[in-house]
């Protein structure tokens, strides 16, 4: 595959993460990103000893957009405090069922994680285990589609937990379109492609030079198409 490489120096690598495609490396013998990362490094690199790759941040499978990954274990220890510091903003465009009864607004949850099912809940305050999730999300669009209602979202992570937007949104009433695993909608019948979310948007200040650096991408998925050619109009 062609990784589409939005910059790279000696330090990181920022790339779009094609959405079916795990972020970090797979158990099963399917491509993930880092295996492809170290590829295009190898294939640069005269060293003889294989390239390191640090993971810092993850996206779900289902999911597509920027990522960032350390290329020396120096830049992978700042950027970690950098995303525990809550320093990294990232920056989602999500499709979603229905509309949310406010415009924009903050969503203020706890989750608890169920390892052994690979998903996440909403549950109340002082629950064991349970970890604040909030996020800040805005609608840029609505639309109805027969008698269907969806709308475009912009959505800012101030935390980062397990599935965080997919469930906070199916817990406010708007589940995200194409979500198999928390939209009831299409749990049932064949798969209809990836989840609606794409991270279109990543700034994080550079681990060696400090410099604030931002990068971009434009969503795609079968879930953005109806809003997409709307624009073309």
């Amino acid at each position: 595959m062609n990784l589409n490489i939005l910059y790279e120096d000696e330090e990181i690598l920022v790339v779009e993460k094609p959405a079916g495609l795990e972020s970090q490396s797979a158990r099963s013998f399917e491509p993930d990103m880092i295996s492809e990362v170290k590829k295009h490094i190898h294939t640069l690199s005269t060293k003889p000893v294989p390239p390191y790759v640090g993971v810092i941040h993850r996206l779900d499978k289902p999911v597509g957009g920027v990522m960032v990954y350390a290329k020396t274990k120096q830049a992978a220890d700042v950027l970690s405090r950098q995303v525990s510091g809550h320093e990294m903003k990232k920056v989602y465009t999500a499709v979603v069922c229905g509309k949310p009864v406010e415009n924009s607004g903050t969503y203020v949850d706890y989750l608890w994680k169920d390892g052994k099912n690979n998903c996440s809940e909403i549950v109340d305050k002082g629950i064991k285990d349970g970890k604040l999730a909030e996020l800040f999300f805005r609608v840029v669009d609505s639309r109805k589609n027969g008698e269907e209602e969806y709308s475009l979202l912009e959505i800012i992570l101030k935390t980062g937990r397990h599935h965080q937007i997919r469930v906070q949104m199916a817990g406010h009433g708007t589940p995200l379109w194409g979500d198999r695993k928390y939209n009831p909608g299409f749990q049932e019948g064949p798969a209809r492609g990836n989840v609606a979310l794409f991270a279109s948007s990543l700034t994080f200040s550079h681990p060696v030079t400090k410099k604030k650096m931002t990068y971009e991408a434009e969503a795609k998925g079968k879930g953005f198409e109806m809003f997409q050619a709307l624009t073309l109009k």
